[in-house]
This record gives C-alpha cells, structure tokens and sequence, in this order.
C-alpha cells in the first residue's frame, strides 16, 4: 500500500491571550490519500481553519503555538521545516484558496503580476511562458477573454470571477494538494454553484487532492467523498459521506443534518437549532466537549473524552468519537413517539 498523501498525527495548536490559553486544536489526527476530496465542516471557532493554517505556518507565532503533534506531506514533516522550505510548498505542491478575494488577492496589483509570481518562484518560468501559463489558467476557471482580463485589478472583477482568479492562482503549480477555505461562503448560491462545479471538474482532469473547509453541510454532500465533522478543536465524526449523511453516530453531526432544509421542510416548518453555546476554549470542558448541548449524553460524557474510533457494521473508515449509540437511542425515541 502507498503511503497517504497527507498525515496529520496529534496536531494541538493553542493561543495565548490576555483572556487566558485558547485551546484552539486538541489532538487532531487523520489521513488523507492521494486524489480524495475531504470536506471539513463546523461551527466558527471549531479548529477547522485553525489546525489548517498551523500545518502550513500561516497562524502568527506569538500568540498561536504548536505544542504538539506532526504533519507528515509527501512523507516530509512540515512543522520540521523552515520557514523557506515551508515558502517553497506553499503555492507550489500545496495550493490554497482563501475565503474572501477581495482581502487575499492584492488589490493594488494587476491580476497578471498576482498569478505570474507562483509561477516564476516555483515553477522556473520566464515572465513571458509565465504570461502565457497564467492566461491558460484564467481560460481554465472560465474567466472569457483571459488575455485582455489578466491585465486588470482585482475590483474590475466580480466576486465569482475573483474566487476564480484565486483557485487560478491555487492551481497555478499544478499542486498535489489544494486547500480551500469557505471558498464560496461570500458567494450568491447561483456563483457557489458554478465554482463548485468548477472544482470537481479541475479534480477530474488533473487529480487533484483537496481539503473543503466548510460550514455548509450542503457543500460537502455534493463535493467531498469523506467528511469529517470538528467541535471544540476536535474530530466528532469522520467517514465517507453517504455513511455519515445517511446514518451519523454523533449528535452534533446529526443536529448539524437537521438543520438543512430539505423536501417540505423549506416551506412548512422552522429549521432545527442546536441549543445552547459552543465551549470557551480558554477553559475547555472535561470529556466530551458537545456534552453540554448533548440531548443524548451520558454521565461518562461529561468526565472522559471518547476517542474516535471505528464504528462496527458501518462503512470503511467511519469513526465517531462517542460514549453513547445514537442510531439506537433515536430508535428507542421514536419507538416510544408511537
């Protein structure tokens, strides 16, 4: 068996603030191979982006710090790595697409000197191959008339066609792996639609690899193959998607399912809301941390921390951190409805 692309092994990352240590990440560990599309989902401060950005060095050291763990690309530790070799990753072997374009891509720089850099850094390009490189990509993402357009400034762009100048750039080195972050969460439902569509036909052509950072459960059903589910700086649940949507084993996966609207539910009555607040970080709860807003918990939730494990009869590699059978308390619940 190969190795999988990326290994990510008891990552913890922290915060020291005036308020006190934010325990942001909380002993992540997963794997991802090569080809896999992973979407990551949850509420804000969920360590979903947190845990991303450490991996690659992009949190501000002080106050953000890795105390423990390993993140093994390619068979290389990139929390080993100096900031120049981590330079040489970003943007080339690992591509990244950030939330908001307007606030990552330059706004007082052409769009060709945006796209030109990745190219000329990592790939070796001259400016004009790299010109020629960056219109092909502009073509690519769908952006009409590339060789005028490259000319122009980030605010002669609409938001879709910014989110496509960003994934042009993420692509630009033709990365073994690509990281988005809410890439599409600023867009209008009909722009997401076609940038997700973009996506999945870029990873058919080229294979590429790619972590979906998401809030939206609704993304990740029809882009991702496995999903895995955080909560307060934890993995609740992981597992291909199907599994998970079809029969989730964490409570918090499960409300995050009731709350989509769906079928007669969009028009004739009012989503689900998961009650209560999510954990202050800087005093994070013993055991479980869902335990508090967990309709379902059990005394043993609220004094050890479940670790993920394998769940019996369900699909290959669909764990759940969990002291409880949800699917059989939710039986017994709606036996006792009838």
């Amino acid at each position: 068996m190969t190795a999988p692309l990326l290994e990510v092994k008891n990552l913890s990352v922290v915060f020291d603030t005036e308020g006190g240590t934010v325990h942001a990440v909380n002993d992540v560990s997963y794997t991802i191979e090569a080809g896999e599309t992973l979407g990551i989902v949850g509420e804000s401060g969920s360590g979903k982006s947190v845990h991303v950005l450490a991996m690659l060095g992009l949190i501000p050291r002080p106050p953000g710090r890795i105390v423990s763990g390993s993140v093994l690309f390619e068979g290389r530790d990139l929390l080993k790595l100096s900031e120049a070799e981590l330079r040489n990753i970003r943007g080339g072997r690992i591509g990244f697409v950030f939330q908001d374009p307007m606030t990552s891509l330059n706004p007082v720089l052409t769009v060709e000197r945006q796209l030109i850099e990745p190219l000329t850094r990592h790939e070796g390009l001259s400016r004009r191959k790299a010109r020629e490189r960056a219109v092909e990509l502009l073509d690519l993402v769908g952006i009409p008339s590339a060789d005028r357009r490259i000319g122009q400034y980030p605010h002669q762009f609409s938001g879709g066609m910014r989110q496509r100048v960003m994934i042009a750039i993420g692509l630009a080195c033709s990365p073994k792996l690509l990281i988005a972050d809410e890439a599409t969460t600023a867009l209008d439902v009909t722009v997401q639609a076609q940038v997700l569509d973009l996506v999945r036909d870029l990873k058919k052509r080229f294979g590429t690899t790619v972590i979906w950072i998401t809030h939206d459960m609704g993304v990740v059903a029809g882009l991702a193959d496995n999903v895995q589910v955080m909560y307060g700086g934890r993995i609740m649940e992981r597992g291909p998607v199907r599994s998970i949507f079809k029969q989730p084993h964490s409570a918090y996966t499960w409300g995050l399912l009731r709350s989509l609207p769906h079928g007669e539910t969009r028009l004739t009555k009012r989503l689900y809301q998961i009650p209560g607040q999510p954990p202050d970080l800087t005093e994070p709860p013993v055991g479980d941390p869902f335990a508090p807003r967990n309709p379902f918990a059990t005394p043993r939730c609220f004094t050890e921390t479940p670790p993920l494990r394998q769940i019996e009869g369900m699909a290959p590699g669909h764990q759940v951190a969990a002291w409880y059978d949800l699917p059989a308390l939710l039986a017994a619940e709606q036996g006792t409805e009838r």
